[in-house]
């Protein structure tokens, strides 16, 4: 258990991108992390205002290069860090460190499913069997205890908390899965891509990585987990002209005679002791701009128009409970804090 009146020094490993200024953000006031080391590669040298102007007149470390970081005063270090990069940087990494990781470099426990996706083998496939998947409401004591936690991806965690619970209770069929989902643009990053230029996001709604996106077999994994069985699941992402928030829309087959109601029950006692998931009332539509900003997930339960079958309807901010929020999240529960220490901000509207 951690000394609650003794701040924990802590590293944000690529502070430069979206989701590690959302640390930054969120780390800022938080009532037990002390920010002791930021590391930018090419932003290195800079104060982290020449970088995020938003947070400026924070009393904050110049930002430094990974390779010239000085983590010997650290205990936390969250890495935000490109696929492929994170893996070997934390392998290298002192022992007594306890790691989140945004990247997927250790979200999949199978290596050989890694390198099928993600086009090499992995750097460190001793440390991918330590890593804990950290689905911070699924996946709560193994957190708890744990050294290397990878942060679950925006796309997985608004399907799976919805699914999840579902599957364990038995209460829709595990074939049949359909994730139609949406992300807005800082889903994609920071970093400059033709397609992600206003003029080509603006005004348009695109699929993108149709049968073929990265996110499928973490989603795949946490279904087969929950269902004790391998669980395959049709999964579609789109973009749309949005900066903030992922919309899941899934469709399911009922199983056990149990209906919409049901669900919504099965979800609500699931979650009951769940600070940031909120299961609506009958009736009620979830929206993006409901939790944008915020570590909140919101979830609906409808009757499908054709007999047995139910709709799902899943919200959360992507770079919130989707990323950074999250990994602050699972930081709480790693040094024995209050779960929701710096993540008590309501949603911004409108």
């Amino acid at each position: 258990m951690t000394d609650k009146n003794k701040a924990i020094p802590t590293a944000i490993l690529g502070a430069s991108g979206y989701t590690g200024a959302e640390l930054v953000r969120i780390l800022a006031s938080h009532p037990a992390a002390e920010l002791k080391v930021l590391t930018a590669e090419r932003r290195a040298g800079k104060e982290v205002a020449e970088v995020h102007p938003h947070l400026g007149g924070l009393d904050l470390p110049l930002l430094t290069a990974t390779a010239d970081a000085d983590l010997s005063g650290v205990a936390a270090v969250f890495a935000c860090l490109p696929h492929g990069a994170s893996q070997e940087i934390i392998a290298a990494l002192p022992d007594h460190l306890k790691i989140i990781d945004l990247s997927a470099d250790f979200r999949l426990a199978d290596t050989q499913t890694y390198a099928q996706w993600y086009g090499r083998d992995h750097g460190a496939p001793e440390l991918q069997q330590e890593a804990v998947y950290g689905l911070s409401e699924v996946a709560r004591e193994a957190v708890k205890t744990a050294r290397l936690v990878a942060n679950p991806g925006c796309y997985p965690t608004a399907s799976l908390l919805p699914l999840v619970p579902l599957l364990k209770a038995g209460l829709i069929d595990s074939d049949g899965i359909i994730i139609d989902a949406k992300s807005g643009v800082s889903g994609a990053g920071r970093a400059l891509k033709e397609s992600n230029l206003f003029c080509e996001v603006s005004e348009s709604f695109a699929a993108y990585g149709v049968a073929a996106h990265r996110h499928a077999p973490e989603i795949e994994q946490g279904l087969s987990v929950a269902a004790g069985s391998p669980v395959g699941a049709t999964f579609t992402p789109h973009l749309v002209p949005m900066n903030r928030g992922i919309f899941a829309t899934i469709y399911v087959r009922l199983a056990g005679g149990a209906d919409a109601d049901g669900l919504r029950s099965e979800l609500a006692a699931f979650y009951g002791d769940a600070p940031f998931v909120q299961v609506l009332e009958e009736g009620a539509l979830p929206a993006t701009r409901h939790v944008r900003g915020s570590n909140a997930c919101h979830m609906s339960v409808f009757d499908d128009r054709r007999p047995g079958g139910a709709i799902l309807l899943s919200v959360i901010d992507n770079l919130v409970k989707g990323a950074s929020g999250q990994a602050v999240q699972n930081f709480n529960l790693m040094f024995g804090l209050d779960e929701t220490a710096g993540l008590g901000g309501l949603a911004l509207a409108p």
